[in-house]
C-alpha cells in the first residue's frame, strides 16, 4: 500500500496541509498513522466530511441561571 504525506494528501483533497493534520489527530482519517513525527495517509483514502458549522450561525443556549452555556 502507497501512502502520502499529509502535504501530498492537503494537495490532492484542495485543503491547507495543517487542515489534514487536524483531520488525522481527530482520527478522522482511516488508516492514518504516525510515522516518527509525521502522518501518513494511505493513497486511497477518502476526503472525511466537514464537520465544521457553515451556516456561521451558533447556537447558545441559556442554562437555568441565565448564564448561556
Amino acid at each position: 500500500m502507497k501512502y502520502l504525506s499529509t502535504f501530498e494528501t492537503a494537495e490532492k483533497w484542495g485543503i491547507s496541509h495543517r487542515r489534514v493534520s487536524i483531520l488525522c489527530n481527530q482520527k478522522r482519517i482511516p488508516g492514518a498513522q504516525r510515522a516518527g513525527s509525521r502522518w501518513i495517509i494511505p493513497e486511497d483514502a477518502e476526503k472525511p466530511v466537514d464537520a465544521r458549522i457553515k451556516s456561521g450561525k451558533y447556537i447558545k443556549t441559556k442554562n437555568e441561571e441565565g448564564g448561556i452555556q
